[in-house]
């Protein structure tokens, strides 16, 4: 199973204020646990909102509105996708990320292609695991 674990946006990511050094320094252990136990599968931070847009689709018709966006609670500053067997697996991941006293992280499971048994045929969803995989395959050669 793959997980997402969202970071939430705070006041100091949405005004662009980096970490500290030991900050930093204690997210790399973290990563470098999360990759030599084989479960990382991405993992990046975010630039604030002011330097993203939206884009909302009404009646066939795009909206593109650019950031910054008022509700810093909703917004994200950084996320991992983990593979783990379980939530609880995913959940102890989740325990050991060096937060800081006030941060939020949310973790979500990615729906996988057999999520969608009951709408896809089993064509289809052989077709969107092969051209995943592929996919893996393209980019691990990069």
């Amino acid at each position: 199973m793959r997980f997402m674990i969202i970071v939430k946006a705070t006041a100091d990511t949405e005004a662009g204020v980096m970490p500290g050094p030991e900050v930093f320094e204690a997210m790399g252990r973290f990563n470098e646990q999360l990759i030599e136990a084989g479960v990382l599968l991405a993992g990046e931070g975010l630039h604030p909102s002011r330097e993203g847009a939206r884009v909302t689709s009404k009646n066939g018709k795009l909206t593109v509105v650019d950031g910054p966006f008022a509700e810093t609670k909703e917004l994200i500053a950084g996320f991992w996708v983990i593979s783990a067997k379980d939530k609880d697996e995913a959940l102890s991941w989740v325990k050991r990320i060096p937060l800081d006293d006030g941060e939020t992280v949310e973790l979500r499971r990615v729906f996988e292609a057999a999520d969608f048994a009951d709408v896809l045929s089993p064509e289809q969803i052989a077709r969107e695991e092969t051209m995943r995989a592929e996919n893996e395959k393209r980019l691990a050669r990069h």
